[in-house]
C-alpha cells in the first residue's frame, strides 16, 4: 500500500519538481546558440550539427512515454531521482566528448534524463496536491516555458565566458538542489506492478528509424539523394502504422487519431507552428553568428525579441481564448506568424538591427498566441480521461516539428549561409503558415462544438 505523506507546503513540491523538468527545455534551447561553436569546435557542416537538436527532440520523443510507464512501475520519487542523475552523468561526459558521435550519445541521454522528470514531476503533483492543483501545474508550466524563453540567453553569455562545454555545466545547480529537495520533500508512492509487455518497444524501434530515414533522406536533398533513407521512412512508417493499430498500449494511438480526425489535424497543425517557428528558433542564432557576426553573448540577448514577446502575449491570448474560445487565438496566431515570415523577405544585407528585432517580436508573439491556444483546442476535442495520452502526443508532435525544423535548416544552411538562404527558409515557411491559417479556420469553434457534444 502507497504510503502518504501530507504536503504542508505545496510551494516547495512545486519547486522541487519544476527545478527538474526545467531541464529539458533549458537543454534544447540552449543549444541554439551553442551550435556555431561546436561546428567549429568539431570541423562538422550545419548538417552535420543540426542532428544535436534532432537527437535531443528524437530521444525526448521515445523516452517520455516509457518513462512515464516506468515511473507507474517503479514510483515517480525513484524514477525522478534517476532522471536526475542521469542527466548529470550526461552532462558530466558531454564537456569532455573526444569526438562529435560521442557527443551526440551524451545529447540522447541527456534528453531521456531529462524526459523521465517530466511524468514522474505530474503524477506526483497529481497524487500529492489536491487544493490547488491547476496553480501547481500554471506553475511548472511557467518553470518549463521560462527556462526555453531565456534558453538562447543564458546559452550566449554562458559561451562568450567559458565557451560551449558551459551549456552542460551549467545544469549541475539547478541538478544538485532539485535532487537533495526530492529526497527530503517528494512523498513516497507505492510500486505497481511491473509490466515489461506495457511498453510498446517494437513500435518505439519503427517510430525512431521512420524519423531518422526521413531526416537522411530531407538533409541529402542538396546533393545525392539517398533513395534508400526515404525507402527507410515509407517501410517502416506503414510497419509502424499496422503494428501499432494491434496494441493493447500502443506507443501512439492509430486508431484513435483515425476516430478523431479533429484531433489528428490538431496534432498536423501543432507540428506545423513549431516547423516554422523552431526554423527561427534555431536559424536566426547561427545567421547572427556566422553571417552578421554577433558574439554568442549579443546573439543571446537578441534572441529575446523572439522568446520574450512570446512569453509577454501569453496573458493576452489566455483572456481572449476564455470569452471566445481557442479558434480567434489560433487565426489570429496563424496571422501574426505568417505577416513575421513575410517581413523576414524585407531584410536585406544593409537592414538595421532594429528591424530585425521587430521582425523577431512579431515572429515571438505568434508563438504566444498559437501555444496556449493549440493546447486548449486539444483538450476541448478528447474526453477528460483522454487527457494524459492525449498530452503525450502533443508534445511528441512539438518535438516532430523541431526535428523538421531542423532538417530543413541543415539543407538551406549546409553550403554557405547568407541573407538569400534565410530567404529560402522564409519562403518555405509561408507555405506552412498558410496550411497553419486554413486548419485553423477549420476548427470548429466553441459554440458549434458544444453542440457535437450534446448530440453524442
Amino acid at each position: 500500500m502507497a504510503s502518504r505523506k501530507k504536503i504542508h507546503k505545496p510551494w516547495v513540491l512545486v519547486v522541487t519538481i519544476g527545478l527538474g523538468t526545467l531541464l529539458n527545455p533549458l537543454n534544447s534551447s540552449m543549444i541554439s546558440v551553442a551550435l556555431t561553436r561546436m561546428q567549429q569546435e568539431f570541423e562538422l557542416t550545419f548538417a552535420d550539427a543540426s542532428w544535436l537538436i534532432s537527437v535531443f527532440y528524437l530521444a525526448s520523443a521515445a523516452g517520455q512515454p516509457v518513462m512515464g510507464k516506468l515511473s507507474d512501475m517503479f514510483g515517480p520519487k525513484r524514477m525522478f531521482l534517476a532522471g536526475l542523475i542521469t542527466v548529470a552523468a550526461a552532462s558530466m561526459l558531454a564537456p569532455l566528448s573526444p569526438n562529435f558521435p560521442f557527443l551526440l550519445g551524451c545529447r540522447a541521454l541527456q534528453a531521456i534524463g531529462s524526459s523521465t522528470l517530466f511524468p514522474s514531476g505530474m503524477s506526483i503533483v497529481r497524487t500529492s496536491i489536491t487544493k490547488g492543483q491547476a496553480k501547481a501545474l500554471a506553475t511548472l508550466s511557467i518553470f518549463a516555458s521560462t527556462s526555453a524563453a531565456f534558453g538562447p540567453s543564458i546559452g550566449g553569455l554562458l559561451i562568450d565566458s567559458w565557451d560551449w562545454p558551459s551549456i552542460f555545466i551549467v545544469n549541475f545547480p539547478f541538478i544538485i538542489v532539485s535532487f537533495f529537495m526530492a529526497i527530503f520533500i517528494l512523498p513516497e508512492k507505492g510500486e505497481g506492478k511491473f509490466e515489461l509487455k506495457r511498453i510498446d518497444f517494437f513500435g518505439i524501434t519503427l517510430f525512431i528509424i521512420a524519423v531518422i530515414g526521413l531526416i537522411l533522406f530531407l538533409l541529402s536533398l542538396d546533393s545525392q539523394i539517398h533513395w534508400w533513407a526515404l525507402l527507410v521512412f515509407l517501410v517502416s512508417s506503414v510497419s509502424f502504422y499496422f503494428y501499432e493499430k494491434n496494441q493493447g498500449e500502443p506507443f501512439i494511438d492509430v486508431r484513435g487519431l483515425k476516430r478523431n480526425p479533429n484531433v489528428t489535424l490538431i496534432y498536423v497543425q501543432f507540428i506545423t507552428i513549431n516547423l516554422v517557428y523552431y526554423c527561427y528558433f534555431f536559424g536566426f542564432p547561427t545567421y547572427l553568428q556566422q553571417v552578421k557576426k554577433y558574439s554568442p553573448g549579443d546573439t543571446g540577448l537578441i534572441m529575446l525579441a523572439l522568446a520574450g514577446f512570446g512569453v509577454i502575449v501569453s496573458p493576452f491570448a489566455g483572456r481572449l481564448i476564455d470569452r471566445h474560445g481557442p479558434k480567434p487565438a489560433l487565426i489570429t496566431g496563424s496571422v501574426i506568424l505568417f505577416t513575421g515570415t513575410a517581413l523576414l523577405l524585407t531584410l536585406n544585407e544593409t537592414s538595421s538591427l532594429l528591424w530585425l528585432l521587430v521582425i523577431m517580436a512579431v515572429l515571438g508573439m505568434s508563438n504566444g498566441f498559437s501555444n496556449i491556444s493549440m493546447q486548449t483546442a486539444l483538450y476541448e476535442h478528447v474526453k477528460p480521461e483522454d487527457t494524459g495520452s492525449a498530452s503525450g502526443l502533443f508534445q511528441t508532435s512539438r518535438y516532430l516539428g523541431s526535428i523538421l525544423s531542423s532538417s530543413l535548416l541543415g539543407l538551406a544552411f549546409n553550403r554557405h549561409l547568407d541573407i538569400h538562404h534565410l530567404h529560402n527558409v522564409a519562403m518555405i515557411c509561408l507555405a506552412f503558415c498558410l496550411l497553419v491559417f486554413l486548419l485553423s479556420i477549420r476548427l470548429p469553434g466553441r459554440n458549434k462544438l458544444r453542440g457535437a457534444w450534446m448530440k453524442l
